[in-house]
């Protein structure tokens, strides 16, 4: 079949499973317009036919996009994806996604857009990507009619860390008894459970999923085990703090090797109360994620290094954006220490000398 001229403008018209398609080759050129004739009559010949034609977008998005990833995902983020699933449905009521139009999905912007924050329209709209980018891959569709939808921008609000005193006050004031008979050991697995998560990075759910046989006291080094996905499982270097605190915490407790490090779930009512008490911001399990990647920028390990260590998959680019402005605090504070006065005896540190085997800087 040869490319139809229209106002000087070549078209491709093409029938497969007695469905035409009809698409502008964007050219006024006739070698290149049968160029790109061929290039959609090979897509267009991989299209499927039959029932697989007749799959609507949720069919495609449950049965299909979501059963073939579910192996890489936690429990908890593919429910997410099923919420975000259920959604979207709605907009591309029961046609088949071959058929769900680029005005469809435009439907779904303007509503969704106006009543999701930003981030969660961005959840939504990569959901929605995804299936499409799926059933091109799989021949269902020609190509994905959420292409051109524009991602809107996304601040992270600045983030409230503890300060370091504020931290060691808070465990401190946890760990003291209200007075009952239970509360000893209530307050000090509370306080245990916090100075783990400020050590350790450790996402709530991750620390409530390790074990003493995770510590490798040997190495050095700790798994924690990832609840955003699979390969945010992690085996990570201990902090000097960490170390210490689970040394003392296996000498005080004597636990075997099965047991969970911490012997509670939450530690939000006792953190509660005390922020209270201490008329402190109200600080979450979270927050203290961040003082930990906080405590690390300050004391100049690099962003990706600390990315590895928070288990993101992203090179460092989400640390960058939730911690880059303290990265830059940090930055200014350095540039203080920098002198160009003259070398005195207090802020002179000697270079090791060339020895045999060693180039020069």
């Amino acid at each position: 079949m040869h490319p139809i001229e229209s106002c000087g403008r070549y078209y491709a018209l093409v029938k497969k499973g007695g469905k035409q398609f009809r698409r502008s080759l964007k050219t006024k050129d006739r070698n290149l317009a049968e160029r790109r004739l061929k290039e959609i009559k090979e897509k267009i010949g991989g299209l499927a036919v039959g029932e697989d034609a007749k799959l609507t977008f949720e069919e495609v998005a449950r049965k299909c996009w979501l059963e073939s990833i579910k192996h890489t995902l936690a429990a908890s983020t593919i429910i997410q994806r099923e919420i975000r699933i259920k959604n979207l449905a709605p907009f591309f009521a029961s046609k088949p996604i071959r058929n769900v139009t680029p005005a469809d999905c435009e439907k779904w912007v303007v509503k969704r857009g106006a009543e999701l924050a930003p981030q969660t329209f961005v959840h939504e709209l990569d959901t929605m990507r995804a299936v499409f980018d799926y059933a091109r891959r799989h021949g269902l569709i020609l190509s994905s009619p959420a292409a051109d939808i524009r991602r809107p921008k996304i601040t992270f609000a600045k983030i409230v860390v503890p300060s370091r005193d504020q931290f060691r006050n808070l465990v401190a004031a946890i760990r003291q008894s209200d007075g009952r008979s239970d509360s000893q050991a209530k307050s000090k697995a509370g306080a245990d459970l916090v100075e783990f998560l400020a050590y350790s990075g450790a996402r709530i759910g991750e620390a409530r999923a390790v074990r003493w046989n995770d510590v490798k006291f040997e190495a050095n080094q700790i798994w924690i085990h990832g609840t955003k996905s699979e390969t945010s499982d992690r085996l990570v270097p201990m902090t000097t703090a960490l170390r210490c605190f689970l040394e003392r915490l296996h000498t005080e407790d004597k636990p075997k090797a099965t047991d969970p490090i911490g012997v509670i779930k939450s530690a939000k009512k006792a953190l509660q109360t005390t922020c209270r008490k201490l008329r402190y911001p109200s600080f979450t399990h979270h927050d203290f994620r961040h003082f930990f990647a906080t405590t690390c920028i300050e004391s100049g390990v690099d962003i990706p290094t600390i990315s590895r260590w928070l288990g993101h998959s992203d090179g460092g680019a989400l640390a960058m954006k939730v911690y880059g402005h303290l990265r830059q605090e940090h930055s200014n504070s350095m540039i203080k220490k920098v002198t160009f006065d003259d070398v005195t005896s207090e802020n002179f540190i000697p270079l090791p000398t060339a020895g045999p085997g060693r180039g020069t800087l």
